[in-house]
């Protein structure tokens, strides 16, 4: 594991954490953790099973906490396209983000032409605006989230062009016990929707 230090343009240096894998690189990911004023960081659980995951299926894993003045979402986003800038100058090949509650509306919301699929876990559809993606993207929600009601996410997400939604049964918001299918459901995804080399 490489420990890495993100300056974002506006000037917030971030910690990040990066592991690649033993092989050629299929891609890059970068890791958004859940709300950081609810402790969130990017030691999570969940960030931590993904993040660890993802370089045994041949991608470049980037890590990293929100910058410490919260912004709301907005500086955030900001966050995650400097994220995206280390890896694209790495040269790991194509991008793509996986983001867990809070980090997944901020994935969802970034704007950024490199970002080439999304997964997003436990997004809190009906909490944040959070736009309809112009990328595949996978929506796995927590059969029991207690922020967001699953037919409401139904709803917001069948009305994406490009999204499907997978239910994580037994779950609540917090995905305990579930960390290591959250994580493989995530690595089979981008896998396939990068093209990746299985």
């Amino acid at each position: 594991m490489e420990s890495v230090l993100l300056t974002t343009s506006d000037g917030h240096e971030l910690t990040a954490d990066l592991v690649s894998p033993s092989g050629a690189t299929v891609g890059g990911v970068a890791v958004c953790h859940p709300h950081p004023q609810y402790g969130g960081n990017r030691f999570d659980p969940v960030v931590d099973a993904v993040f660890r995951h993802l370089p045994t299926l041949g991608f470049t894993a980037l890590r990293f906490d929100f910058r410490s003045a919260f912004d709301g979402g907005t500086g955030e986003r900001q966050d995650l396209i400097t994220a995206l800038d280390e890896l694209a100058g790495r040269s790991v090949g194509p991008l793509a983000v996986v983001g867990y509650s809070f980090g997944a509306a901020v994935a969802l919301n970034t704007g950024d032409a490199r970002i080439e699929t999304i997964v997003a876990i436990a997004p809190p559809l009906t909490r944040m605006d959070v736009s309809a993606p112009p990328v595949p993207v996978l929506v796995m929600m927590p059969g029991h989230d207690q922020f967001t009601d699953l037919a409401d996410a139904s709803r917001v997400v069948d009305s994406w062009p490009r999204a499907d939604l997978q239910i994580i049964e037994s779950s609540d918001h917090f995905l305990a016990g579930r960390t290591t299918h959250v994580a493989e459901t995530a690595g089979d995804w981008l896998t396939h929707a990068i093209g990746g080399h299985r």
